[in-house]
């Protein structure tokens, strides 16, 4: 009996959320879409746009990089008080970037007049997936790291079976036997000592490799989103502020992601092409908005929601990544307790000038 009750209100219930993501566009008066509307000239901004935006990402992700090279050893050993700084203003504008920026885009997207009450707006859907996406990056985050650290481990053990088989060559043709000894002994010694700092610095370096690349998931994600929404726009006086704003906004990301991936220290190519694929992000986004702008309508139901939902997943990441990855585990750890003062001072406010100087472009995109 109770069968025949839930089916016809479930089949109702499915109807409703149908209706509710549809591809029919919203009334262009009640979201202001005719507004400053021309084609022509919204196109050559936008051809602007790729250019700028793709020198601004660029340069932002190289300029770590390229640092990396310069501060050498100093890099690899995590010191420096330039690096340091570099690294809290990075960690600021993701953070900034994941609660101003993604979280406020997908509020907007799920409240938007053109879904309807039920489900959408009586439901906090942006909280919600951030939250769960924060979650599955805590897993992922955990699996990653666990990965790369057995690869690590059996990388060391085959280099040390490598070694000792080498060694034991070499005294067998040595045929001395004090002096052998004598070289054994100390052979060994130092491949114990570096076995040794392997396991320090290795778990550290596997971690840094999934940070980058989880950071660089949530970046680009958002990305494409914004690129996207300009390429499709009509309307150049939307476009000619966020020109600037976003050039802006890719640069700041861009430096936060290139800090991380000179940390992960991953080879040339990896590095690369983590690098170029950031870069041209934003910009293949807005070339795809400008083939789809004849049929793809931004303030569609549809893409409201599957817009809400990919910002409200980008917003998870980077907040998890902000606070749990970068902040505390530079901020309450060990090296910065026992830093100078100044330094510590130092840190601190190049966090909060890196998430007041990105939360400020929220007034112009």
């Amino acid at each position: 009996m109770e069968r025949y009750v839930v089916a016809p209100y479930l089949r109702a219930y499915l109807h409703r959320f149908a209706a509710s993501v549809s591809a029919a566009s919203c009334d262009a008066g009640e979201v202001g879409g005719d507004v400053c509307r021309n084609e022509e000239a919204a196109l050559r901004l936008k051809m602007v746009a790729v250019a700028a935006i793709l020198v601004a990402g660029a340069a932002g992700v190289a300029i770590p990089l390229v640092g990396r090279r310069w501060r050498g050893g100093v890099a690899a050993g995590g010191g420096g008080y330039t690096f340091v700084l570099a690294k809290a203003f990075a960690a600021g504008v993701i953070l900034a970037t994941g609660f101003v920026h993604m979280m406020h885009d997908a509020e907007e997207k799920f409240q938007d007049p053109c879904l309807q009450d039920s489900p959408w707006r009586r439901f906090p859907f942006a909280g919600s997936i951030a939250m769960l996406a924060s979650l599955v990056t805590l897993v992922v985050d955990f699996l990653g790291t666990q990965f790369y650290e057995r690869k690590q481990r059996e990388a060391a053990a085959a280099a040390a079976t490598s070694a000792q088989d080498e060694t034991a060559a070499a005294l067998l043709e040595d045929g001395r036997n004090a002096g052998g000894a004598k070289r054994e002994g100390a052979v060994h010694h130092g491949h114990g000592h570096g076995h040794g700092n392997e396991n320090e610095a290795g778990p550290s370096q596997g971690r840094q490799v999934v940070v980058s690349q989880i950071l660089e998931l949530g970046i680009v994600s958002h990305s494409v989103i914004i690129g996207l929404s300009l390429g499709v726009s009509q309307s150049p006086c939307t476009i000619k502020p966020l020109v600037a704003a976003l050039s802006f906004h890719q640069f700041f990301e861009g430096f936060a992601l290139g800090d991380c991936i000179s940390q992960a220290r991953l080879k040339g190519l990896s590095t690369l092409l983590m690098a170029f694929f950031f870069a041209i992000t934003a910009p293949t986004g807005i070339a795809v908005g400008v083939a789809m702008a004849s049929f793809y309508d931004p303030y569609s139901p549809r893409a409201l929601v599957v817009e809400g939902i990919l910002d409200s997943m980008s917003a998870g990441i980077l907040i998890y990544m902000a606070l749990v990855d970068l902040i505390a585990a530079d901020f309450l750890g060990q090296r910065m307790s026992s830093s100078p003062a100044r330094l510590q001072a130092g840190a601190y406010i190049a966090l909060f000038f890196g998430a007041i100087a990105m939360a400020s472009l929220a007034i112009w995109t």
